[in-house]
């Protein structure tokens, strides 16, 4: 496998942060469904739960947001780096 291919790496990357994502959606579930559970058993009548599982699932979503959808801010981010690197480009002699 070639790692100087930028696609390649493009790939390598996305798919890390997908997984990433997975994870946390994971942690997510288990953890806040035993502070339901827990929260059910012992004082129904109060959801104290619901302030983590709200607080948490905030972070989540943001945390999707920026790994699934396309950040718009991309190609504008693309097109200054590249313009810094031909700021850096060594000049042939003439």
């Amino acid at each position: 496998m070639n790692d100087a291919n930028p696609s390649l790496q493009d790939a390598r990357r996305q798919v890390e942060r997908k997984i990433g994502f997975y994870l946390h959606l994971a942690a997510y579930l288990i953890v806040n469904s035993g502070l339901l559970l827990l929260n059910f058993l012992h004082n129904p009548g109060h959801p104290w739960a619901l302030g983590p599982i709200l607080g948490w699932g905030i972070g989540l979503l943001f945390h999707g947001v920026a790994v699934f959808l396309k950040d718009p801010g991309a190609q504008w981010k693309q097109r200054m780096i590249e313009r810094e690197l031909e700021k850096h480009k060594p000049t042939p002699p003439p």
